[in-house]
């Protein structure tokens, strides 16, 4: 089993489980398991293991952060549509004791203005958003960095 410091628990939100086919021109090709396989190969570089859970269930979301807490050492989350609403996951990743890095495949602040607000922003050590793919490897070296 790997070391509690070394692993890192990967979140997907709500409709992250349709990427590849769920609006191409914004999200990209690349499947949710495609960007995963990217995050662990990003992660494997660092020696870090990668957990992941997408659901669409935001009580599915909040049990796995709690269920972190001690055991991962953080934690990165797409929270798709809760981003924009979910005082719940807010609050379960405030109460994580490690880095959190939100992370998305659009910029939301240059889509459509009610996606421009994040009630998980303020409980996150960073956000990465707008870069596609490439997010998952940025927002798996932010991890790395900030552990040291």
């Amino acid at each position: 089993m790997p070391s509690v410091s070394r692993i890192v628990l990967l979140l997907h939100g709500p409709n992250l489980n349709l990427l590849g086919d769920r609006e191409p021109e914004v999200y990209g090709t690349d499947t949710l398991a495609d960007h995963v396989a990217r995050a662990r190969a990003s992660a494997a570089e660092f020696s870090l293991d990668i957990e992941d859970l997408q659901s669409n269930a935001e009580h599915e979301l909040v049990e796995a952060v709690q269920a972190a807490r001690g055991r991962c050492a953080a934690i990165i989350v797409n929270p798709g549509a809760f981003t924009h609403y979910s005082w719940a996951l807010h609050d379960a990743l405030a109460a994580f004791d490690g880095p959190v890095v939100e992370l998305h495949l659009s910029n939301p602040d240059a889509r459509e203005p009610w996606r421009r607000t994040s009630v998980v922003a303020p409980v996150a050590t960073g956000s990465i958003v707008g870069f596609g793919g490439d997010g998952y490897e940025l927002a798996v070296r932010a991890v790395a960095a900030t552990l040291g």
